[in-house]
């Protein structure tokens, strides 16, 4: 199985509950150089359910990105993160947890599970930016992904 760097649009799955972060995010990517495409979720049930019509609909687009917030409603991140560990029959996309918690538990409960990337949630638009070209920069241009499903 070889790796691939993904070609654009970039499709990436926001897994977020609060409208606000949601758009926070969405706008700070408008400034980024890679068209991006975001498929968002507002649960971690929503989630797993997202990967699961992947795994099994050919019409359903795989995310490049998984941008997941760690305190959601119904099935939180850390949960998310075991059932795409444990439950996927592929290598999952990178995964990169986006917190407002910068707890040392959340963290490392976060890369035991396989987790690329712990990213705590900027405090305002310009950090936002700062964090979406970061991504771009690393995640999107130079990092390697594991191959798409077939």
């Amino acid at each position: 199985m070889s790796s691939h760097t993904p070609s654009e649009p970039i499709d990436v799955l926001l897994v977020e509950d609060n409208p606000g972060d949601v758009r926070l995010t969405r706008e700070a990517f408008k400034a980024v150089d890679s068209e991006i495409e975001f498929h968002t979720v507002t649960d971690g049930r929503e989630a797993t359910t997202y990967f699961d019509v992947c795994e099994t609909d050919t019409a359903s687009t795989d995310p490049d990105l998984v941008l997941l917030d760690l305190n959601l409603p119904r099935v939180d991140g850390i949960r998310v993160l075991e059932l795409l560990q444990n439950e996927l029959d592929y290598p999952p996309p990178p995964i990169l947890v986006l917190s407002s918690s910068s707890a040392d538990e959340d963290v490392r409960r976060s890369y035991d599970r396989a987790a690329n990337a712990y990213l705590t949630k900027p405090d305002g638009p310009d950090e936002f930016d700062d964090l979406a070209h970061a991504i771009e920069d690393f995640w999107i241009e130079s990092a390697h992904h594991p191959p798409a499903p077939s």
